[in-house]
């Protein structure tokens, strides 16, 4: 019976169908996905570092730390920095990440090089590997030669990729690997210079890394350096883009409820039309069981099939992620197929057909014969009690799926919640239309549009569903829109004709007048010329900083132990902080004691407060300072901010060195600048913030990129659980159109009576969306991200009117059978 009835209600029950299967699709190929980069990432892990583990310091080691390295016996070693070079050929210059190789790194995985042979024979020749692209973009090619400081080499090869190297930090200094015994020929090792050591180890099969890891970590720790292990390495980036991952999987969750939103609303619409039917049945002597299973196995049917069909486009579309991804992705993914995620959309899709069906279902079990025989909308509706146990069972049910998505209990029951909100908001907006309609009717207005509004609260109506279902797709795009906004204009640097957009590093004192000269000799102003001294902490409130690092309740953070600071002095704050603890001190005189101002992250990172004692060494001397003030710095400005600011009148006699910041208008100035500095002042570093910014904005359009497409699927699903409950609809608003039609009406009045309901439907459920995703990126811009809120126009001047034309041209395609047909023709054929 469930079949017969079935194949006379195939084009309604395929419309069921697709609601669901584009929201399984989208958690398949999400799930798919993130277990293929898991396996990878296990799998790779190694060739990933390139080694079994590093030890690696942004020092040179101590001695207590070499003797530790020393008894290991590495197998290569590396020093690296970030420098300026320049190609002679043509002048051009280029900030870099120099790595100076010694020995067989790497042990695994291969060093891709054009030509090949150079990736092996770059160490006995003695030649240097230039980043590929760095190559093209200064047209140098093998045989040329590149000069780092004061050492020229040939360039032996264009370098390709080698592990270890990601491809998002290549883009902003791109690697040079040079023969660690050229290093010191460079003369770019100088005081203040950033650089730093990594030894690089081959274990034997037995070598236990993580017992290795657990006894040497905290020794090395205590002499600022680090362990790093391919399985910690291969767990750290697990994390990175596990994060990812559950957003994406949130995003495909949600496209996965509007087709179960879509599925409920359809089946109660298409249950109700077949009341009758189940009563004639019920008369007949089928029992309450039958009847239900009748249409239990037809919604069963729907979700397995629906769920089959989403997760073969599941595995197809999980294909495309690597593609979308490579750019964040230090490896090439490889692709397997299982079968668990075929298993998994199917039992999806059959569990929340049935499990979002089952409250309509349940009509056709609690009415007897009588009472459906005289069916009207006060009919007996099931027991509360069993429509609340089935709204607590859906929640349940989101809950788990969540926390197996997210595996965390807090996220999940927030996503929960916040859905609940979401969904309660626009059916309250939907209801409330609905109540002010009715209270308020225009009774004044022509006959179409009053019967265009009457329509919103007709038996039958589907306002609330379509109101939910596309106010929330509209919602999640819109909020799309509205943050990436947000995240673009935290990112404006170099934007505005008074600030920097070069800076200048790594100037040392006997240099700063030089530079000063050769900037200014080009027209060029010096906007600032900022003394950087390092130091680190000694003590912390009375606390040997050793102490405390080996206190395994400590509550500091260990960067703070561990971070080598550069601070600097001067007697104003700038634009990007402001003291929220404290008083700022300008200046201090000879005998003052030393009041220091640090930065809010830094008070909460290491428990300070005003008043609390800290000393430093500095350059082996020790200063006692004071927490004088705490600023809370915006470090989303592309600017020298600092952790720890001394007022004038301390530093001045310590060993220092200065950074000086500059504007250029065009890339030929910044060129002309660069390539002259670094001739006459190989040590000094340039960052052209331009390239930084442009750099930022890529990445950003790349991830809205992915964020897109996903969002794509929740309005795409949106969509087809709109054309799915108004094709319902249309069988019964043909009786109605047809009585108008009978009765004298024109076909320009039902056209417009239909095109007024559904313009109604669509602006309604498309401004609810916009609006709610409006307030929602506010709160996302004041209070996560504590920046301006300037809304994006795409949302309202696209995405609104958008999707209320859709809206209209799905509603209107539904009646040209009543427009284009006698009465008497279309009542046969829909009989």
């Amino acid at each position: 019976m469930a079949w017969r009835d079935a194949k006379a209600s195939k084009v309604r029950l395929l419309l069921f169908m697709a609601s669901i299967i584009l929201g399984i699709a989208a958690v398949v190929s999400i799930q798919l996905f993130s277990s293929n980069l898991k396996d990878n990432l296990q799998s790779q892990s190694k060739v990933l570092m390139g080694a079994d583990y590093i030890i690696d310091s942004k020092q040179e080691p101590t001695a207590r730390a070499q003797a530790i390295i020393d008894s290991l016996q590495p197998d290569a070693s590396e020093v690296n920095f970030v420098s300026m070079i320049a190609f002679p050929k043509n002048g051009g210059t280029k900030l870099v990440k120099v790595q100076g190789l010694e020995g067989g790194f790497p042990f695994y995985g291969s060093i891709e090089t054009t030509p090949a042979s150079a990736a092996t024979d770059y160490q006995r020749s003695g030649g240097a590997l230039v980043d590929a692209t760095l190559m093209l973009q200064f047209d140098a090619k093998p045989g040329d030669s590149v000069k780092i400081g004061e050492l020229t080499l040939p360039i032996v090869g264009a370098l390709k990729s080698m592990p270890g190297n990601s491809a998002v930090s290549s883009s902003v200094a791109p690697p040079v690997v040079i023969p660690r015994r050229f290093v010191d020929a460079t003369a770019l090792l100088q005081f203040g210079s950033r650089k730093e050591f990594q030894y690089f180890f081959k274990a034997s099969d037995t070598l236990n890394l993580k017992r290795l890891e657990t006894d040497l970590e905290p020794k090395l720790e205590f002499e600022k350096a680090d362990l790093d292990t391919h399985t910690s390495t291969s767990k750290r980036l697990g994390r990175r883009y596990d994060n990812v991952g559950k957003f994406l999987n949130l995003a495909a969750f949600i496209a996965l409820l509007l087709g179960c939103i879509g599925i409920a609303s359809s089946v109660h619409i298409y249950i109700k039309e077949k009341l009758k039917a189940i009563a004639v049945l019920k008369c007949m002597g089928a029992s309450r069981l039958q009847s239900f299973l009748i249409f239990l196995i037809q919604i069963a049917g729907i979700g397995i099939l629906g769920g089959a069909i989403g997760a073969l486009i599941g595995v197809g579309l999980q294909l495309i992620f690597p593609y979308l991804l490579q750019e964040f992705l230090p490896f090439t993914l490889d692709i397997s197929i299982s079968a668990q995620p075929l298993f998994i959309g199917v039992l999806l899709g059959l569990f929340m057909s049935v499990l979002f069906a089952l409250l309509p279902l349940l009509r056709t079990w609690y009415v007897s014969p009588l009472e459906v025989l005289r069916v009207n909308e006060d009919g007996i509706q099931e027991p509360k009690s069993v429509r609340f146990l089935l709204f607590g069972a859906i929640l349940v049910f989101l809950f788990l799926f969540s926390f197996w998505l997210i595996k965390d209990a807090k996220y999940a029951l927030f996503f929960v919640g916040a859905t609940v909100i979401t969904f309660t908001l626009l059916a309250l907006v939907a209801l409330g239309f609905i109540k002010t309609i009715k209270r308020y009717f225009p009774k004044h207005w022509s006959f179409t549009a009053r019967q265009s509004l009457l329509n919103l609260f007709r038996p039958n109506n589907q306002t609330v569903v379509l109101v939910v279902a596309i106010g929330l797709g509209t919602f999640l795009i819109s909020t799309l829109y509205f943050t990436k906004a947000v995240l673009l204009a935290k990112t404006e640097v170099g934007q505005h004709t008074e600030d920097a957009n070069i800076i200048i590093l790594d100037v040392q004192p006997e240099q700063r007048e030089a530079v000063s000269q050769r900037i200014m000799s080009k027209n060029l102003p010096v906007l600032s010329n900022i003394p950087l001294v390092t130091m680190r902490m000694q003590q912390i409130n009375g606390d040997l900083v050793n102490t405390i690092r080996q206190d395994s309740t400590r509550q500091i953070r260990r960067w703070v132990l561990n971070h080598e600071f550069r601070t600097t002095y001067r007697d104003t704050l700038i634009d990007s902080e402001h003291i929220i603890a404290g008083e700022w001190i300008p200046e201090l005189q000879a005998g003052d004691p030393i009041q220091i101002s640090i930065s809010d992250n830094l008070a909460e990172d290491a428990k300070l407060s005003v008043g609390d004692s800290v000393v430093f060494n500095v350059q082996g001397v020790l200063m006692e300072t004071t927490v004088g003030s705490i600023r809370e710095v915006d470090w989303s400005q592309v600017q020298l901010n600092f952790t720890v600011v001394f007022p004038k009148g301390v530093l001045e006699d310590a060993p220092q060195f200065n950074v000086l910041t500059t504007i250029v208008k065009d890339e030929s100035s910044s060129a002309a600048l660069q390539q002259d500095l670094v001739k006459r002042f190989p040590n000094v570093s340039i960052i052209d913030l331009r390239q930084v910014f442009s750099l930022v904005e890529s990445i950003l359009e790349k991830v809205s990129w992915v964020i897109n497409f996903m969002a794509f699927f929740s309005i795409f699903t949106g969509i087809i659980v709109l054309i799915g409950s108004i094709r319902t609809s249309k069988y019964q608003r043909i009786k109605e159109q047809v009585l108008l039609r009978t009765l004298g009406a024109k076909n320009k009045q039902i056209l417009q009576i239909s095109a007024f309901e559904y313009l109604f439907l669509g602006l309604l459920g498309s401004l609810v969306g916009v609006l709610l995703a409006l307030i929602a990126s506010l709160c996302l811009a004041v209070f996560v991200f504590k920046e301006a809120f300037i809304p994006s126009g795409i949302p309202f001047f696209v995405i609104l009117p958008g999707i209320t034309l859709l809206v209209l041209g799905i509603g209107l395609s539904n009646i040209q059978s009543v427009l284009q047909r006698s009465p008497l023709e279309v009542l046969r054929k829909e009989g």
